[in-house]
Formats: C-alpha cells, structure tokens, sequence
C-alpha cells in the first residue's frame, strides 16, 4: 500500500474524536502546528530530491506509512492488523491531548501543497522580472500552477467527505493542468530562454511526482467504488 493511502480517512472516522470548545488562539496555534508539517515535508523533499524513491521516502520520514496523523488510538484506526499498530506517543508541550483531524493533516494535502509551494516560488523569483520571462508566458504558467493546485485540494476535500467519484474526477482536473503545465515547458520558444530553461530542469521532477501522487489516490480511490459495488451486489 502506498504511503499515500487514504483509507484512514475514508469513513470520517475522526468523527469520533466529538467537538472541541477551542477559541481563536487554539486554532491559531494549530494552524501554524499544520503549516510547519507542510514545511517539514518540503525540507525532507528537497533533501531527497535527487533520490528515485523521493515521494515514499519522504513520507516514511512524516511517519504516515505508520498509520494516519493522530496521536488517539480511539481516533486514529485504520485498519491495519495489531502487530502494525503505530506507536502512541503523548502530546507535545503545549499540545491539545485530543486534537481534531482537519484537511490539513492529511498526507495528500500536505505533499500537494508543499511541492507547489517550491514550484511556485521557483516561478516567482524568474516570473516577476519580465526581462527574463516574457509576462505572457509567466502568467500562461502561475495560471495553470494555480488551477491545478486548487483543483487537487479541492480533491483532497471529496477525499475527506468520502466522495471518491468526485475525488477521481478533480484528480483528473488537476492532472489535465499538470498536463497543460508540461505542455508550456515544452514550448520552443519557452524552451529557449535560458531563465525558463533554468526553472523547467527542477520543476519537471516535481510536477511529475505530483502527478504520481495523484494516480495512487484515483488508484485507490476506485478500488474503494469497486469495493462498495461489490458489497451492494
């Protein structure tokens, strides 16, 4: 199974975990707690980036190959056997003892989110001086980097609400745009400014890794459909 396998999330099961009477500062806190996860796996990514296995890898080092996020076993079953059972550690200082599963904590959200981020930036530093980058071509590329980046969150939200036809068919949306992506950086004319040419060489591993991701989750995703065919027959 992928490390990328989002059976942990499909049935809500984080529904269990109840409400919490969290204010402004909680959330806040929490939010910045899920930001520095996207910016943990970017730091393992780019480590790694030179490492064929690049994507598992750096899932392996976020642990999600040890079940999902989570530190609640009443919260966190996804199925595994006992001997696969991940290790329960206590919260961290300052920590909620029960914190909410939320969109950003699942593993898709966050390697989407983390190598766009450096797709992006990347394009940024080059996009912004239209003495390297004609302002066609540069809005042409943030455009599609845009769309397919909203397009693969928007799937990772059906993911969590447990509607995977709809899941499959944003994937598909976001691959399309991966594909018009791919499509820009093939471009004669593209292929011959040097500051494109300079960007396109790191940003053609990520945006096909990307599209890795995405064919597990609609891999998956249609076993599960298949699955539930099967149980109504």
């Amino acid at each position: 199974m992928s490390d990328f396998d989002s059976e942990g999330f499909f049935e809500n099961e984080w529904d269990e975990c109840g409400g919490l009477a969290w204010n402004e500062f909680d959330w806040e806190r929490y939010l910045r707690e899920q930001d520095d996860a996207l910016h943990r796996y970017l730091a393992y990514y780019e480590k790694l980036k030179d490492h064929p296995e690049r994507i598992d890898e750096a899932a392996h080092l976020m642990g999600w190959d040890e079940g999902p996020p989570g530190d609640e076993p009443e919260c966190a079953g996804d199925g595994s056997s006992a001997e696969d059972e991940p290790v329960n550690h206590p919260p961290a200082a300052g920590q909620h003892p029960l914190e909410p599963y939320t969109l950003h904590k699942n593993p898709v959200f966050i390697a989407t989110k983390a190598i766009y981020l450096s797709l992006k930036r990347g394009w940024e530093r080059v996009a912004g001086n239209d003495a390297k980058i004609p302002q066609p071509l540069a809005l042409a590329v943030q455009t599609s980097l845009y769309r397919g980046e909203e397009h693969a969150i928007l799937g990772v939200q059906a993911l969590d609400l447990g509607d995977f036809a709809m899941a499959v068919s944003l994937f598909k949306r976001a691959l399309q745009e991966i594909n018009q992506t791919l499509a820009l950086a093939g471009e004669s004319t593209a292929a011959a400014n040097r500051y494109f040419a300079d960007w396109r060489e790191t940003a053609l591993p990520r945006l096909f890794d990307l599209r890795e991701i995405w064919l597990r989750v609609i891999h998956e995703c249609r076993q599960e459909l298949e699955r539930r065919v099967d149980d109504e027959g």
